[in-house]
């Protein structure tokens, strides 16, 4: 403990608090942990000492002073001619506590100790993650870019998880989080705003709105009304951290575009496309996480709507390129589309077509067992999220959204249990109901928020429940309507675990697996009746999270073949990416696990490459999709762009056109679509690991 040379002598101070006068041993100075050198204060020692006796009922500022007298002499003994340090001056006087006999104030002491350490290292790491984005941004998020004010953004992102998780959060919450039993997704947004949200576009056009500098009448022409459209979802975004979405765009478009021509509303929904792909939100580091549900309008002007945005999203972007944004989402219904005769099929044959050249539209299925009470009203995200059912008002889509949701580390239970199935089941309803009481504490957080905290959102009454509230009130009455979501990730490791095989590999796997995910609905269930708010089970997006989980339970538990061996969980409940299966049985064996996670759910088709010269085979794939019971589905396949001269097809290396190896290569994300330098590592290693399930 002792460092180097430095001076120490007999001296006489008056204890402050005791009243009376002693010898003491006085020394000039003590090495702190980062090396520096500051003056000595016995009354740091004494002030610990008498904290750690507060915290178990002993009020005694005399046998505190004693006590440091005792553990200067220790000092003075083991530090002759040299200068103490803080560790060793700590570890003395645990040591003096407990031989003289104080053995529930040393472990107090000792506990606060370790806190303090933890703090510490907490603010060292924090330290080293913004000298990390200092030079590259994180990409937890692949809708991030490199940019100074992402950068910024992101610095501030990791500060304010740094005060939830040490400042705020119930310690026990915040402990299961940085050890990795559950992940509180966007956490850094914790006490500061809500995820999402289905907008109610024609309320916002008809009546007009403001974003904070003036009114904006409503719209006559096609062209002002989807610039506000846009406009909408960028306003919106600032306000929030997750997800904007159009749950009625054809619809909600449809009055504004009568009496306009067909080529007049193309031009409308091509600037709608760049706009979207162009007006960055939040600081100017990301453009809006938008999505567009449509399809079901069956009037001639909300057909024009989808004909239209469909058309241009199929056109691209000024050279041809691929559009990230919007996700278009299009509702398959049967008696409306679905089939030959129904009023909308030319548009789900055209919504097929562009599908197969861009990966977008993805499907989702209004006549699936869970969502066909509610007619055509449900809507999805890019990211999967679906909100509907209610507690406390009307079962609608319009104005409600995901009010925030964290994960659960599904494997690690089933490692923990270690193939015991009974006390696998103990241990998730355990971490179950740990999440449940996180999400309930930060929703006693998000309610305090006032109207003016989010003036676009709750002040132009984007929200349901708004309507009557002012700028000073709590929001509390608006959320009320939200949701509050418990994810999952490596259902297919955790089957590895517990039975020796996913659920692509056995029956009997695949029966534990609906047994696991209908028991975790039950406990959503059970908490949404303690609680009485809207809490729903996710299959969740783990983009930021596919890495974190594995990476911990690798550290831990060591490589488990099937389980830790590579550098992602499995996403939610699906067959993992690299397992060799067709195309319908992967979609019959995932498509039961949708009507449990009424959160919001995703199943995918892995195709080698863009079917665009078989959109039967395409129609077939959705067909089948919606004989699974299905809610959500979509197409994945390679798109690369070459930046030189925009040829567009499967490059491997360099452009076959020009020879470039500048390439643009598009994959989706999570839902969403994104380009390969933006995602992370885990999901780098994911996506090398994909493989088809159908050849084109």
């Amino acid at each position: 403990m002792a460092v180097r040379a430095g001076m120490t002598g007999i001296g006489v101070e008056k204890g402050e608090k005791a009243g009376f006068a002693r010898p003491v041993r006085v020394f000039s100075s003590i090495q702190k942990r980062d090396g520096r050198i500051v003056p000595f204060d016995r009354m740091k020692i004494v002030n610990a000492i008498h904290k750690a006796m507060r915290a178990v009922d002993e009020e005694n500022p005399r046998l505190a002073e004693e006590l440091t007298e005792k553990v200067l002499e220790h000092i003075a003994k083991e530090c002759v001619g040299a200068i103490p340090t803080v560790e060793g001056v700590q570890d003395i006087v645990e040591r003096v506590l407990i031989e003289a006999g104080h053995a529930k104030v040393a472990k107090a002491y000792i506990l606060y100790r370790d806190k303090r350490t933890r703090i510490r290292e907490a603010k060292a790491e924090l330290m080293d993650v913004v000298a990390d984005i200092l030079v590259e941004t994180n990409r937890e998020n692949a809708n991030v870019g490199n940019s100074p004010s992402a950068k910024m953004l992101q610095i501030a992102s990791a500060a304010s998880r740094h005060y939830y998780l040490h400042r705020l959060i119930p310690e026990d919450i915040a402990r299961a989080h940085i050890e990795g039993d559950i992940h509180i997704h966007d956490l850094d947004w914790y006490g500061k705003t809500l995820t999402c949200i289905q907008i109610p576009l024609y309320d916002l056009l008809s009546k007009g709105f403001s974003t904070g500098h003036g009114y904006i009448r409503p719209p006559r022409r096609p062209a002002s009304a989807t610039a506000l459209a846009a406009i909408i979802l960028q306003s919106s975004q600032n306000d929030m951290h997750g997800g904007q979405s159009f749950g009625f765009f054809d619809r909600d478009l449809a009055p504004f575009m009568e009496g306009h021509s067909e080529d007049e509303v193309f031009q409308a929904m091509e600037a709608l496309v760049y706009n979207l792909n162009s007006m960055h939100s939040r600081a100017g580091s990301q453009v809006p996480f938008s999505s567009i549900n449509l399809g079901c309008d069956e009037s001639e002007a909300g057909r024009m709507v989808t004909r239209c945005l469909l058309l241009a999203f199929e056109r691209g972007l000024g050279r041809g390129e691929n559009p990230i944004f919007p996700n278009i989402i299009f509702r398959v219904k049967d008696g409306v589309n679905m089939k030959p005769g129904d009023p909308n099929y030319d548009l789900f044959r055209l919504a097929v077509r562009v599908a197969s050249r861009r990966m977008n539209p993805t499907f989702s299925f209004m006549d699936s067992s869970f969502n066909r009470k509610y007619g055509s009203e449900v809507a999805y995200m890019g990211c999967r999220t679906r909100v509907i059912g209610n507690r406390h008002g009307p079962e609608v889509t319009t104005g409600r959204g995901n009010l925030s949701f964290t994960s659960i580390n599904l494997p690690r239970v089933a490692l923990l249990a270690r193939g015991d199935i009974e006390r696998f089941f103990g241990g998730l309803s355990e971490v179950m109901r740990l999440a449940a009481r996180q999400l309930y504490h930060r929703y006693n957080v998000q309610r305090k928020l006032k109207v003016k905290d989010m003036p676009f959102l709750m002040g132009q009454h984007l929200y349901l429940g708004s309507e009557d509230l002012g700028p000073n009130d709590c929001i509390e009455p608006a959320i009320r309507h939200g949701t509050l979501s418990i994810g999952f990730i490596g259902l297919a490791e955790t089957l590895k675990i517990l039975v020796g095989a996913h659920h692509g590999e056995s029956d009997d796997a695949q029966k534990l697996g609906l047994e696991i995910v209908a028991f975790m609905r039950e406990l959503v269930d059970e908490a949404a009746e303690i609680h009485d708010l809207n809490y729903t089970l996710l299959a969740t997006p783990a983009e930021g999270l596919s890495g974190r989980f594995v990476a911990l339970d690798r550290k831990r538990f060591g490589v488990l073949p099937g389980v830790t061996d590579k550098e992602f969980y499995t996403n939610s409940f699906h067959v993992p990416v690299d397992f060799e299966i067709s195309m319908y049985d992967k979609i019959a064996i995932e498509g039961p696990y949708h009507k449990y996670t009424n959160a919001g759910h995703i199943s995918y088709v892995e195709l080698s490459s863009p079917p665009v010269h078989n959109p039967e085979a395409v129609e077939a794939i959705v067909q089948h999709m919606a004989s699974c019971d299905v809610g959500y589905g979509g197409m994945n396949f390679p798109i690369d762009e070459c930046r030189s001269c925009a040829y567009s097809g499967v490059i491997e290396d360099d452009c076959p056109r020009c020879g470039s190896s500048d390439i643009r290569r598009v994959r989706r994300i999570t839902g969403y679509l994104s380009t390969i330098d933006r995602f992370n590592d885990a999901k780098r290693a994911e996506l090398a690991a994909r493989k088809p399930h159908l050849t084109f």
